[in-house]
């Protein structure tokens, strides 16, 4: 008994973190992402280059391998072909499905961009610098180094002046 109270607590904190909310979140949208990205290939990117190929419609493209058990091999879809007995190679739905894949992959890098640019910081002034001494990194407004204890003078732009040194 003690260790499902072990195990409950533990699961409580798991789910409770964030990254498990943010992934669970992510799976979310990720499913509802699919079917947009299904629409956008099925009914937007696959009617113009079917139009541009001649009629061409991948999801029918199909090579019969083993025809069916009454020896039929004309079959007008892949599905009317594996109804009948036949094994199929389905290329025209990888086709499909690899179009798919690259919109996503698409979406994704493009969602990913926009963030990285909304996260990367500002161009801050600096808050350290190198002492001339020791090369010790040392807070941009110390005047004397805490290391060698080299005394620092601080011209425009927070460089040190060697000279008075």
């Amino acid at each position: 008994m003690n260790w499902i109270k072990t195990c409950w607590k533990e699961f409580k904190e798991f789910a409770i973190k964030g990254n498990a909310v943010d992934l669970a979140v992510g799976v979310i949208i990720g499913a509802a992402f699919s079917g947009i990205v299904n629409s956008l290939v099925k009914d937007i990117v696959m009617p113009p280059i079917s139009l541009l190929s001649g009629g061409l419609d991948f999801s029918n493209k199909f090579v019969v391998l083993r025809g069916a058990k009454d020896g039929s091999i004309a079959f007008q879809t892949p599905a009317d072909a594996v109804k009948a007995g036949a094994i199929t190679w389905n290329y025209g739905n990888f086709i499909t499905l690899l179009i798919n894949f690259l919109i996503v992959a698409g979406a994704v890098f493009l969602l990913v961009r926009a963030i990285n640019r909304l996260k990367e910081p500002k161009h801050a002034e600096p808050v350290t610098k190198d002492c001339p001494e020791c090369a010790t990194t040392i807070p941009i407004k110390a005047r004397r180094c805490p290391h060698c204890t080299a005394e620092l003078q601080e011209t425009a732009g927070h460089q040190i002046d060697r000279s008075s040194l």
